[in-house]
């Protein structure tokens, strides 16, 4: 999550048109890209005329140059100061091989500069590179706008939703979940397909909740590890009247899943969480849940795997904590607005408020001392974007789906963690998921990234995905 978004970038050119306009434009648009935080990787002037790509040769250079350093591009741009030209662009992307999404951006033209030395025509340019890239086969994403000044802050938008979807892309094609311990006997609605996911690149490591419980019933109390993950507990969120033996069996916990996690380059988790681990090790694991996706590495409970599937390409997306929750309870009468709910191990970075508590819920059944570790408290109020991922048996398909709402500050008395969400036109929304066979469970993150998600999963990965737009 730290290393910034590179894209290769590909200076169209056609030489019948003002050439002088590549050498202006590849400047402008590297120093936008700089200016955003994004890395670069383009041919030189040294290199081409402009530092553009034109002819095959030139096309040939620019895969070139591509494939010596393909491990640190996430994209391509291809930008066309003037018309440019198609079969250039098109040949350096195939021969290139990079399998990244591309991003096609036109420069305008000024209405008061239309001469020979200084018209464009990179909007009808635009046009023709799309239509090599259909027929080469090669998918490719649009600027909001068709032609747009590189300067503009419209810009500056499609280029942070362009290296969302390119962070989504890259994440999912090799994205590691792990499994901790079976699905709870009653939520057949998490199953998922473990052939479905290893097709499109995603493993699933499983490790059996006794292992990780008696890993971190090992454990010294005075180890070094455990003791760290007691002070980040403790400085974490308000740990209340929690008994210290509990906190030390979460600290346990937290170190042996680490460990586990660290050894097998996991992405992110989803765990057992209950009633096993609270009848056989005594606490909820809640907390050390909510501690993992508020570092970005997401944790998702009920063994929910494709939920936390789409916990981490929120994150990705984002680059902020995501959370899973239930599409839980109506609010009032209002038939835009519902409650999101969980019992709770939401991050505090998705929360206004946050304590360690109890588990209400299922305290009656395995004891209430045996419960403690939850984080109740109230989702802060912002716009987010929620998303859902699922696996189809019957199709061989993952399907999703994606959209944006705000969470309020409406009243709202309960236990857990929760919030009050307002999605325009929601009712569609429900009867799709419930038409479509979705999960209760749904991904949210504090941002607004359902465009880029979309296009990551549905342009790019091949995913079957509803993109609500109400």
């Amino acid at each position: 999550m730290s290393d910034r978004t590179t894209l290769g970038v590909i200076v169209g050119n056609r030489g019948f048109f003002p050439d002088h306009l590549c050498e202006e434009g590849r400047r402008v648009v590297l120093g936008v890209l700089e200016d955003e935080g994004l890395g670069a990787v383009a041919l030189t002037p040294e290199d081409t005329p402009f530092g553009s790509v034109e002819t095959r040769e030139q096309a040939a250079r620019c895969a070139t140059l591509f494939r010596e350093r393909a491990r640190e591009i996430d994209g391509i741009l291809v930008t066309l100061p003037n018309f440019g030209d198609e079969r250039g662009v098109a040949e350096a992307i195939r021969m290139a091989g990079l399998n990244v999404p591309v991003l096609i951006h036109a420069f305008p033209d000024d209405a008061g500069k239309m001469t020979i030395r200084d018209r464009r025509d990179s909007f009808c340019g635009k046009m023709s590179v799309c239509n090599n890239l259909t027929q080469y086969g090669v998918p490719y994403t649009l600027t909001e706008l068709h032609t747009v000044a590189p300067a503009t802050a419209e810009f500056r938008a499609d280029l942070s939703r362009f290296a969302a979807t390119c962070r989504v892309v890259k994440g999912m094609r090799k994205a590691r979940i792990g499994a901790i311990g079976a699905r709870p006997a009653a939520f057949n609605t998490v199953r998922f397909s473990e052939k479905i996911l290893e097709a499109n690149g995603i493993a699933v490591e499983p490790i059996d909740l006794f292992e990780i419980m008696g890993k971190a019933g090992r454990l010294d109390d005075r180890a070094s590890t455990v003791a760290a993950k007691l002070d980040a507990l403790r400085s974490y969120v308000d740990c209340g009247d929690t008994p210290t033996p509990a906190l030390l069996k979460m600290a346990k916990l937290a170190a042996a899943i680490e460990e586990w996690t660290t050894a097998n380059d996991l992405n992110a988790t989803a765990i057992q969480c209950w009633t096993a681990m609270e009848e056989f090790y005594g606490v909820v694991p809640c907390a050390v849940m909510s501690m993992m996706s508020n570092k970005l590495m997401p944790s998702a409970c009920e063994v929910d795997v494709t939920g936390a599937l789409a916990m981490y390409a929120l994150t990705l997306a984002s680059g902020s904590p995501a959370a899973l929750l239930d599409w839980n309870n109506n609010y009032g009468s209002d038939p835009d607005k519902c409650v999101l709910f969980h019992c709770s191990n939401l991050p505090i970075g998705c929360m206004s408020c946050a304590r360690m508590s109890v588990q209400d819920i299922i305290g009656g059944s395995v004891g209430i001392e045996n419960t403690h570790g939850t984080i109740v408290g109230r989702v802060k109020s912002g716009p987010f974007t929620f998303c859902r991922i699922a696996t189809d048996d019957l199709t061989g398909s993952i399907n999703a789906y994606t959209g944006q709402g705000e969470f309020t500050d409406d009243p709202l008395d309960t236990f857990g963690g929760a919030g009050v969400a307002h999605i325009p036109d929601l009712q569609p929304l429900l009867r799709y998921i419930c038409e479509a066979g979705f999960e209760h469970h749904v991904a949210a993150t504090h941002a607004c990234v359902a465009d880029a998600v979309a296009e990551a999963m549905g342009t790019y990965l091949g995913w079957d995905v509803y993109h609500h737009a109400g």
